[in-house]
């Protein structure tokens, strides 16, 4: 079990269960307000278990090339239906689960809200998903940038006053899993599991924190 004083996570779109692992274990966490946009990371994106397999949905945002961009002036991209194509397939992944139809309107509204800038819809995001998982923690954001601490690619992380997880729980972080140092990564039961009458597959750890919730409702925090 990981225990952690004080955490720093970037910021996340429907963030994996890692991330809510990570959070439920530190008295302490901060957002990343003040580093630059990265693209190719959870802060923009989320995976959830479909009919075919992981599947990755993505937030378009208005970003040129090159460019720096402040995390908290990042615009998102409405010129295309992105949040009617997410609803869909978070519809047709989860319609099927026992717990989706209790999360779905409450998270759609959010989405259907077309915040201008993407840290403030990932904000609103993970506050109700916080309150869903019913977690006492609530983070802050950083007044300033703190430079990356490296972390072992493996094995727990050593006990420091600030534990930097900004790095490992990203998409292409290549070490040990949160979940896999501390043990974490439990099977529950997933919508496209070998078990289920939907579609054959393999349990697939470490997706949204939508994943969780829709298999085990309030039972979710057990996992965390």
């Amino acid at each position: 079990m990981a225990h952690f004083l004080h955490t720093l996570l970037t910021t996340a779109y429907f963030p994996p269960v890692s991330w809510f692992y990570a959070l439920a274990q530190s008295h302490r966490v901060e957002i990343e307000a003040c580093e630059s946009y990265q693209k190719q990371s959870w802060r923009n994106r989320c995976r959830i278990y479909s009919a075919a397999g992981p599947e990755a949905l993505v937030v378009p945002v208005v970003h040129a090339h090159g460019e720096k961009i402040p995390i908290r002036e990042v615009r998102i991209d409405y010129s295309e239906p992105w949040v009617r194509l997410h609803e869909r397939a978070m519809t047709a992944a989860y319609n099927h689960s026992a717990f989706f139809e209790y999360y779905r309107d409450d998270l759609f509204r959010i989405l259907e809200g077309q915040e201008h800038f993407l840290f403030d819809l990932n904000w609103k995001l993970t506050e109700k998903l916080i309150e869903m998982c019913s977690l006492a923690v609530r983070p802050e954001t950083t007044a300033d940038f703190l430079p990356p601490v490296p972390v072992p690619v493996s094995g727990p992380l050593p006990e420091t006053p600030v534990t930097d997880l900004r790095a490992l729980i990203q998409p292409k972080y290549r070490g040990e899993g949160l979940l896999q140092r501390y043990g974490r990564a439990v099977p529950y039961f997933q919508v496209f599991t070998p078990d289920s009458p939907y579609a054959p597959g393999a349990f697939i750890p470490d997706l949204s924190i939508l994943d969780l919730l829709c298999a085990e409702g309030p039972n979710a925090i057990s996992f965390l």
